[in-house]
């Protein structure tokens, strides 16, 4: 079943304690994109400027991600720069300049207008609405945020969230958009807006999903060298809706295996910068880690 994503489309600048990147492949939708297409092809939509390398748009069309959505537009693309220290679960920010991205109104092609599975990547609320205007009857519909959305456009997001069956955040700000610590509550609090799952990201710590019939939680994948974890978030959230996008039923059953397909991706993307380590990877490669974070989470007796 088809996959839609839209969101930002970036050249990041990274520097870690384990080296620097200049100018990378970045942005939400394109670390989506990069790890759905383990499980489905998807549509992309965004917008870049004209110094946006083509080689990045032809490494994406070779990876099965459908760009017709992609817009080329007169000004400069979307640049991030950020440092990390030795913890690696807080970026440091030393730039943000959104260029063409400040005016990005999402137009969906007519041929995307029928995708039965739709994820709105951290946008303005309001235009992650406007996106749902324009398909027709989707099947399944996902959303990130961020806080300054949270803390900016309460009420658009609120709206928002009547129209959403899943709902992403980390653990920050689940409970900054809940006003509760506890994040069962804030994940109640999530359900009382409209969505039927919360799926909240912790970082190096795992993922907890819960929904109003069950709750369950994953550990991260156990790494010895991470080294760069820009995009896992997106990365994830690409793994768990690729999967879901496939997935014949919305139950307990299928939503564990994409967690642990949405984080045995994003344990492959903190290997290296950009989306250098998915586009090495192998669906062999994910199977084998798949079946060792079972055993990892394996109880006996």
């Amino acid at each position: 079943m088809s996959l839609l994503v839209v969101g930002s489309i970036a050249l990041d600048s990274v520097k870690t304690p384990f080296g620097r990147a200049e100018d990378a492949l970045g942005g939400s939708a394109v670390y989506f994109s990069c790890a759905a297409t383990f499980f489905n092809k998807a549509r992309l939509v965004g917008v870049v400027g004209a110094d946006f390398p083509k080689k990045y748009i032809k490494l994406l069309d070779k990876r099965g991600v459908d760009t017709a959505g992609l817009k080329i537009d007169g000004g400069k693309t979307f640049r991030w720069k950020g440092e990390y220290d030795y913890d690696l679960n807080t970026a440091h920010t030393i730039y943000t300049h959104l260029n063409v991205f400040a005016d990005f109104k999402p137009e969906i092609p007519s041929a995307y207008r029928d995708s039965e599975n739709v994820f709105l990547a951290n946008i303005d609320p309001s235009l992650q609405l406007d996106v749902l205007k324009q398909i027709d009857s989707p099947r399944l519909i996902a959303c990130d945020t961020m806080n300054y959305w949270i803390e900016n456009k309460p009420k658009q997001l609120k709206y928002l969230l009547k129209h959403v069956d899943i709902f992403f955040s980390n653990d920050k700000e689940a409970r900054e958009f809940s006003g509760e610590h506890n994040l069962l509550k804030a994940a109640r609090y999530i359900f009382s807006c409209g969505p039927k799952i919360a799926i909240i990201k912790k970082g190096e710590h795992g993922v907890l999903c819960v929904s109003k019939g069950f709750v369950f939680s994953y550990p991260a994948y156990i790494l010895e060298d991470p080294f760069d974890p820009t995009g896992a978030g997106d990365t994830f959230a690409g793994g768990f809706m690729g999967y879901m996008s496939m997935a014949k039923r919305v139950n307990e059953a299928e939503l564990r295996k994409a967690c642990a397909f949405g984080t045995i991706l994003a344990s492959y993307t903190v290997e290296d910068f950009s989306v250098n380590r998915l586009l090495r990877l192998s669906k062999k490669d994910i199977r084998e880690r798949y079946a060792k974070f079972r055993r990892l989470m394996h109880i006996s007796g």
